[in-house]
């Protein structure tokens, strides 16, 4: 074998990631399945194909190993330009050093490398890599310490690329019965190979378990995870493997990476390979030959590479499952019959301890305080403590949910625990134009955030990231609403112009001011200016958008200096009864001294309904000039006052209430330095290490950019400040929030959720008050794409690539091109999970472990086929009945769910009998049922039914 071909080999080994044989989740996982054959592809049929295609096309007893390394050198030297550490990146090239874009002729073109390509990367491993110890069922956290915050990057683009090191110091930690590992996370030259930083951290940490230190986590170190290429892998091996592939590879999927590496392929052959004044008659069938074998080899990989890459983007973009559903709902809205089992429940009495220090409450005359177990009277007493649904039994939450004549009304809110794309995604048919405003605060991409990008890629990855999401956001919003986005100066003129380029109106940036001229930020004054601001990017969906503006008090001559005339109304509704003088003169007379300020602003301000100015007005222009006073009506049927000529302006009718009285204001601008950036800790009763932003903010924001009712959306929830703000505006707004990370999920968004509802006061995590409100939110948890992967099992379905004769050709095919979606068909699809669809569960992943978690399946419907549930009902053993109304298309819907191990058609039958349901009336436009069935089914149109399969509408929704 050539250098040439063992480069060509290398290549494709570490695309195809046949070097990855360690990893055993994701992606690699089912690659390492199909390892065996994948090679019997490079070894039986792709190499040997290219010594076929020159022998054909060059004349017999011609030496061809020369013309077989030059395109063995070719498609090495083509594919290893795109990718990069488990990704292809789009660069299109020209020439050696320079790119070509794609252009249409706009007049301002933005664009960046992964513009074609889904960013995928979560934060979720990053900070915080947990395991359990299989054995001894002991916690493992790697904790990231310190990670290099060289946000532009230059230094990586300087042959220096961030690496995983266990840190040099405590390493390692006992705490709380859990061990914790500490690394960096630093730029490194790039020869540093993250293998061998591993080794010595695996090393090192072994040698800290000796004299039996950390006993109680042996099995970390003993215990063996062997692979064909390391039987001796121990379990921390495995983890420090799979932490660092986890947070290093794939960023993305190619949106068309079959298009782009043909285009790029041809591109390729005609500028690199086909010189034409290198060219001569005696050379140019070998020459030709080897462009054919180029051309025809390289078409293989890429139709191979591109099954990957579809088959991935296809499990991207599947809606995903709710795998779990539960509400949190204040006492005051249960029924009382639920009580006794509300007292019974002591994981929920804990909880409450835990949360609101109920144990803390002491009775008096009036009110039951706290006791073991809790009592009736007690709660009553407290109706605002916040219940949820997951310390308790199906059975009672399908009380619960049934007592609620309209469920979705009910619920002022929705948290979901997933990666945003995937929440947005399955939002799509259920809230599509219903969205009032978009209140999110993104990450910023300053290095220190939780923002994982790739080395060389910081400000791409992050456009790709936020420009899915934003276009997601913009169809779930209705006609002319507004979106808000916090951002600070790195990414400011990005996210500005790729804005631009998408459909969006009215851009605008607020300036707020946002820290003091304090700490760290003082340190370096000499050399570069301290910033306290930040900005918010608004922009609205349509031109024709209207916002409330934002007023402040303000002292009277800042708004009304002009205004300087009084009005003697003389106990008369006429106006030409009505004679003037001058405030000042009034004053006076009313024994104001003028001189004054405070003195003289109350007065004016108490009499701002007699204080007036005139103004010009062209249409009154040619009105008497009599010194009268005349009330006329427009053409418009307005009224108004005039005076010789001009319109008469009173200053009661510019001033707003603030405080109960009517107070001089004057609109906000674009600069904000009155935000309240004090005392924020204790807000929510949450603590944040890097600190959170004020609650005040995001209130102002909602009052100026929405309307009372609306649906607030904020896709980077993070603590749930927006939902607090919601919370506090004692408005009817509804909130749905968005939260990836599974801890920070459960103890920051629906913590902060939970406190602010018992609580308007806290101080740390303390409640100051116990006054809350009244609310109902539904929380749910979502398939990730790394789920939908893992719970793939590819058919054992061994390939023969039979290379004479021309048998193979079959083979060769499928693989190419069909083997992961039909060796997988039954994992992403399955007709037995609605055979009993209440039993349905799936892998997912807690704590880097696969655990069976259940699929609530009545739900997932819900959102795939947009219903908008005022019912949901298990009347009998076997059933569950939902009734609503769809949000596209307006249609009556009946969902009927049933264990069909249970329920023959013959008991549905007669269910719809007794329940009174019947599919050939008007009460219903639309019936869902799940199992093949014999009920009466008629035509709503020509190509349409009444009576639907589940099965059918799920899997076209799940895959549209």
């Amino acid at each position: 074998m050539t250098q040439y071909e063992q480069k060509f080999r290398d290549i494709l080994a570490e695309i195809l990631q046949l070097d990855q044989a360690e990893l055993d989740f994701g992606i690699y996982r089912i690659m390492n399945q199909k390892r065996k054959d994948i090679e019997a592809f490079l070894n039986n049929r792709l190499v040997p194909e290219v010594t076929k295609i020159l022998k054909a096309q060059t004349a017999a007893g011609t030496d061809i190993s020369a013309m077989e390394n030059e395109v063995f050198s070719h498609l090495a030297k083509f594919f290893s330009r795109y990718y990069e550490g488990g990704d292809f990146i789009s660069k299109r090239r020209y020439k050696d050093d320079a790119y070509a874009i794609p252009y249409s002729g706009e007049e301002v073109k933005l664009y960046w490398a992964n513009a074609d390509q889904y960013y995928i990367k979560t934060s979720e491993y990053f900070k915080n890599y947990s395991f359990v110890l299989p054995t001894s069922r002991r916690k493992v956290h790697f904790v990231l310490r310190d990670a290099d915050t060289e946000q532009n990057n230059n230094k990586a683009a300087n042959n220096m690329e961030r690496r995983f090191q266990l840190c040099e110091e405590d390493c390692i930690a006992e705490e709380d019965g859990e061990l914790n590992i500490f690394f960096t996370y630093e730029l490194m030259p790039k020869t540093t190979k993250q293998d061998a930083l591993i080794k010595d951290a695996e090393a090192k940490i072994i040698s800290s378990f000796a004299e039996e230190k950390y006993a109680d986590f042996a099995g970390l170190v003993n215990e063996k995870v062997p692979t064909e290429k390391n039987k001796e892998r121990t379990l921390l091996m495995k983890h420090l493997q799979d932490y660092t592939a986890k947070n290093n590879f794939d960023y993305f999927i190619h949106k068309d990476l079959g298009g782009f590496l043909r285009r790029e392929l041809d591109f390729y052959i005609k500028n690199e390979v086909m010189f034409l004044d290198d060219l001569d008659a005696t050379h140019i069938m070998e020459h030709l030959a080897q462009v054919k074998a180029i051309k025809q080899v390289g078409e293989k990989i890429i139709t191979f590479l591109a099954q990957l890459e579809d088959f991935q983007k296809k499990l991207w973009l599947k809606k995903k499952f709710v795998v779990g559903c539960d509400y949190c709902i204040t006492l005051d809205r249960i029924p009382r019959t639920l009580y006794p089992e509300i007292i019974a429940n002591d994981e929920q009495r804990k909880e409450w301890v835990r949360l609101f220090a109920i144990d803390e409450i002491k009775g008096d005359m009036m009110t039951e305080g706290y006791s073991e177990p809790l009592i009736e009277k007690f709660l009553d007493d407290n109706p605002f403590l916040v219940l949820d649904t997951k310390f308790f039994s199906s059975e009672f939450k399908h009380k619960l949910v049934g007592s609620m004549e309209k469920v979705d009304e009910e619920c002022n809110g929705l948290l979901i625990n997933s990666e945003n794309f995937q929440a947005l995604e399955l939002l799509q048919e259920k809230y599509r134009g219903k969205i009032g405003a978009v209140i999110t605060d993104p990450p910023y991409n300053t290095g220190g955030d939780d923002f994982l990008y790739k080395d060389n890629y910081a400000d791409s990855s992050w456009l790709s990231l936020m420009s899915e999401r934003l276009k997601l956001s913009y169809s779930l919003m209705r006609d002319n609403a507004w979106i808000s986005l916090n951002i600070n100066d790195i990414e400011l003129y990005n996210l500005v112009n790729m804005m631009s380029m998408q459909d969006w109106s009215n851009i605008n940036q607020i300036c707020v001011k946002m820290s003091h001229l304090s700490g760290m930020k003082m340190s370096h004054i000499d050399k570069k200016i301290p910033k306290i601001k930040e900005q918010i990017v608004t922009a609205t969906k349509g031109s024709e958008s209207t916002l409330n503006p934002i007023y402040e008090p303000c002292s009277w001559d800042d708004v009304f200096s002009r205004y300087v005339s009084w009005m003697e109304f003389n106990n008369s509704d006429n106006p030409k009864d009505w004679t003037k003088t001058t405030v000042r003169a009034k004053a006076k007379e009313f024994g104001v001294d003028c001189n004054d300020k405070a003195s003289f602003d109350k007065f004016r301000i108490d009499n701002a309904s007699c204080i007036f100015r005139t103004a010009v007005d062209d249409a009154v222009a040619n009105t008497p000039k009599d010194g009268l006073v005349r009330r006329i009506t427009t053409a418009q049927g307005l009224q108004k006052y005039i005076l010789n000529g001009e319109d008469v302006l009173f200053a009661s009718s510019y001033m707003k209430p603030f405080e109960e009285h009517l107070m001089p204001v004057q609109p906000k601008g674009d600069i904000w330095t009155d935000i309240g950036i004090n005392n924020v800790h204790n807000e929510g009763g949450v603590q944040l290490p890097n600190g959170k932003k004020p609650v005040k903010l995001f209130e102002r924001l909602i009052k100026m950019l929405s309307n009372d009712g609306d649906y607030i959306l904020d896709i980077f929830a993070g603590s749930a400040t927006i939902v607090h703000a919601c919370l506090n505006s004692k408005s009817s707004h509804k909130y749905i929030a968005i939260q990836s990370d599974y801890s920070y999920f459960n103890e920051k968004t629906l913590r902060r959720a939970e406190n602010v509802i018992y609580s308007s006061e806290w101080k740390l995590d303390k409640p100051v008050s116990r006054k809350g409100i009244s609310q109902c939110f539904k929380y749910i948890r979502l398939e990730q794409y790394e789920d939908t992967l893992n719970n793939l099992q590819p058919k054992n379905q061994r390939i023969d690539f039979d290379n004479e004769n021309g048998k193979g050709d079959f083979e060769e095919t499928y693989f190419l091109r069909y083997m992961l979606d039909t060796e997988t068909k039954g994992d992403l699809f399955n007709l037995e999970w609605f055979k009993n669809p209440f039993a349905m569960s799936i892998k997912t992943t807690k704590d880097n472990e696969l655990v069976d978690t259940h699929v609530d399946m009545v739900e997932t419907f819900n959102y795939l086929i947009g219903l908008n549930v005022e019912t949901l009902r298990y009347p009998k053993d076997g059933y569950c009945v939902v009734e609503g109304t769809t949000h596209i298309g307006n249609e009556r819907t009946l969902v009927i769910w049933r264990n069909c191990n249970k329920v023959s058609n013959e008991d549905l039958n007669e269910f719809f009998r007794k329940q009174a349901y019947c599919t050939t009336d008007s009460e219903f436009d639309k019936i869902y049922v799940n199992g093949d069935n014999t009920l009466p089914n008629i035509k709503t149109d020509e190509e349409h039914w009444k009576v639907v399969l589940i099965e059918e509408e799920f899997k076209k929704r799940m895959f549209e």
